[in-house]
């Protein structure tokens, strides 16, 4: 897939309410924003925090959960469509008391103590998520 070139069309920042789940919140955010295409940061804190690692031989993620209170010290992700509706891809690491970090793909069961949110929503034909055989990945399609 070569480079496509994108313009900035708005950006927006805010906070995800404490309690909330941060991937099921920023999704929610995309569809009343009408967002199909953009950057994600964030940053703050969790109760607890759920992140993927995908096994590229059995193709399929394995969930590793923290149940504890952890710095959300970085996280990065875009917005694109899967099935027609907008789609959240994160990752982000997280670090404990110790200084310890773990990190991977943002799953369902990330809850946030606090945290702050900018997404930069981008102009032109949002990229599309199609399944890919040769990783058993959804990915923008060519």
């Amino acid at each position: 897939m070569d480079g496509i070139e994108y313009g900035l069309n708005r950006v927006l920042m805010g906070r995800v309410p404490q309690g909330s789940d941060l991937l099921e919140f920023l999704t929610q955010l995309c569809r009343e924003k009408k967002l199909s295409l953009g950057i994600i940061w964030a940053l703050g804190a969790v109760t607890q925090a759920n992140i993927g690692f995908y096994d590229q031989v059995e193709k399929r993620y394995y969930d590793v959960m923290f149940d504890r209170e952890l710095e959300l010290t970085a996280c990065q992700g875009n917005i694109s469509l899967k099935d027609g509706a907008p789609f959240v891809h994160l990752h982000a690491t997280f670090g404990d008391r110790d200084g310890s970090t773990f990190s991977g793909h943002v799953m369902a069961g990330t809850n946030i103590f606090a945290c702050e949110y900018t997404i930069m929503e981008l102009t032109g034909k949002p990229l599309v998520r199609a399944l890919d055989p040769a990783t058993g990945l959804f990915l923008w399609r060519p």
